[in-house]
């Protein structure tokens, strides 16, 4: 079947601050560029600026503070309800800063994304960009990736290198990283909405083959 016959993947996208990179993805979507609509994004922070971008798109938006929670478990219970509403193909994790609970994680495996700022497995967790420069790497990037339990974990489905310049701060480097996630994640979401990528036996399968992935260093 036709990509421009098939309905559009049904997305909603967690975030937590600014939304640059979910601005990527509506403007994809927008052009044509995936097959894909965004039914809602969701915040745990009023103050997410990502949360205006959406509302000029005319999307949807929703606030869930988890402060506002006895523990993380009763936030992923409600967060799961309040995504579930829209029947999303697809979940995506654009900055959203909040460790999830095994359950909610296992009740979306193989349908949630998430990018990270560094070529995992290296550089897991915060900081990415000051910890590969102190590192001495002469690289460092941006990986997306199906979201397992273990944070950071799961398997790689796409990245891109950006070199580590002489008197890179992590700002610096942090400006180049963020456009090439610009890049790949609409990239590997029109990949998941056209039926190209899947998660299957903890692999990434990009067109039936696995996605190789890098060795640890």
């Amino acid at each position: 079947m036709a990509q421009s016959q098939q309905s559009p993947l049904a997305l909603v996208v967690l975030i937590s601050g600014s939304g640059s990179n979910l601005q990527a993805i509506i403007d994809a979507c927008a052009s044509g560029q995936i097959n894909a609509d965004i039914k809602a994004v969701i915040s745990n922070r009023a103050d997410a600026f990502g949360l205006n971008r959406a509302e000029q798109a005319g999307i949807p938006t929703h606030v869930l503070d988890h402060t506002q929670f006895s523990d993380r478990r009763a936030f992923d219970q409600a967060l799961s309800q309040q995504i579930d509403h829209y029947q999303p193909g697809l979940v995506v994790l654009a900055g959203f800063m909040r460790i999830l609970t095994e359950e909610f994680v296992n009740h979306y495996l193989g349908r949630m994304l998430n990018i990270h700022p560094s070529l995992l497995p290296n550089f897991q967790g915060l900081n990415t960009h000051k910890r590969a420069i102190e590192s001495g790497s002469n690289q460092h990037g941006v990986s997306v990736h199906f979201v397992t339990p273990e944070l950071d974990g799961g398997p790689v489905v796409n990245r891109a290198t950006v070199a580590i310049e002489p008197g890179d701060t992590p700002e610096l480097l942090a400006q180049r990283v963020l456009q090439q996630e610009h890049r790949i994640y609409p990239e590997a979401i029109g990949w998941f909405a056209e039926g190209r990528l899947k998660l299957a036996n903890d692999l990434a399968m990009l067109d039936g083959e696995p996605v190789p992935q890098l060795e640890k260093h």
